[in-house]
């Protein structure tokens, strides 16, 4: 039986996938709260924002008002059910865990930073009727869609279906869409600006390099178990996604950067989302597409790079309870 077969097998012991099981305890040594992370530090830097700067928060916060619901939801209505692994399940039981920690975390922002009730309103809409997070939306639902229907993968075509759904929210969602959002959140960090939005981040940045290594896990799984799904077509259909993933996500920078940001540009924004997608096509095994640099020095401590031993090598910084400052290391 391979992993994305039919059927919802439940036997831990002996356990088949024991790398998810991995990843599940690994996750666990991340909780956090949202309780933790103190925004009313950053009141007052807000008063500090340009009127630039507050149009690229007010953007940002809009973005995130929906952005990790939008992922629950794929994961709740596509993933789960053809993921035919228990320990594979555990893992995606405690995403769906962190991915609402993180909807309570950019609601808790939204609050604080937005205290008008009808300005909160126009951020959840924001989906609808500002186009460059409309276009994201449409990018993500038009994935969602692809597989919505499908309740067993009984085909070659089934498969490989899933598998383009589950590397769009792994490299483009999560891995290009959020690590957009992170690099201005640490733009405006570097500039001595909005700490407790970057301590929040932090946390947000490890959940979601882990959710991304757990998908390429079960990409990787599939492979070796069905090395003739991903073939050539396929490559040419990611490489597409991800070719379009960065062309939304540019026209999200040029929104937010359109009253001219020091320091940040549209064109800077546009290499390091290439930057990005490149990382993500290598651990997709793909040759790059762009061959660009990261620009933004500020990143070097956030860099796209997966951490394949970083649990290994800094578990203390992730147990339950720890206190003190979590700090990256210099190759994160």
């Amino acid at each position: 039986m391979s992993l994305l077969d039919p059927g919802m097998d439940l036997t831990l012991r002996p356990m088949k996938y024991p790398q998810f099981f991995d990843r599940f305890k690994d996750a666990i040594k991340n909780t956090w709260t949202v309780e933790e992370v103190d925004l009313h530090t950053d009141l007052a830097d807000l008063g500090k924002l340009s009127a630039a700067e507050q149009h690229l928060v007010s953007r940002l916060v809009a973005f995130f008002a929906t952005g990790d619901t939008i992922v629950a939801n794929n994961l709740v209505l596509n993933l789960y059910q053809h993921v035919n692994s228990p320990e594979g399940r555990l893992y995606l039981s405690r995403q769906l865990f962190e991915e609402a920690v993180h909807v309570q975390f950019y609601l808790n922002l939204l609050d604080t930073y937005v205290p008008d009730a009808d300005q909160r309103a126009a951020a959840f809409a924001a989906v609808d009727n500002i186009p460059s997070i409309a276009r994201k939306a449409e990018f993500c639902f038009k994935w969602i869609d692809s597989i919505f229907e499908m309740r067993t993968l009984e085909s070659r075509a089934d498969r490989k279906k899933f598998l383009l759904n589950l590397i769009c929210f792994a490299a483009c969602i999560e891995g290009l869409f959020f690590y957009g959002a992170f690099a201005y959140v640490y733009f405006l960090r570097s500039r001595g600006l909005l700490h407790g939005l970057a301590s929040g981040t932090n946390w947000v940045f490890r959940d979601e390099s882990m959710h991304m290594a757990f998908a390429f896990d079960v990409v990787d799984t599939v492979r070796r178990e069905e090395p003739d799904l991903f073939d050539e077509q396929m490559r040419e259909q990611v490489r597409d996604m991800l070719a379009e993933a960065v062309e939304c996500e540019v026209q999200f920078a040029e929104d937010l950067l359109e009253q001219g940001v020091s320091g940040m540009s549209p064109a800077d924004m546009r290499e390091y989302l290439q930057h990005v997608a490149d990382r993500r096509l290598a651990v997709l095994g793909l040759e790059p597409m762009y061959d660009s640099k990261n620009p933004f020095a500020f990143m070097e401590l956030q860099d796209v790079q997966e951490l394949s031993n970083f649990f290994e090598r800094r578990v203390s910084a992730y147990q339950v309870g720890v206190t003190g400052t979590v700090r990256f290391d210099d190759d994160f």
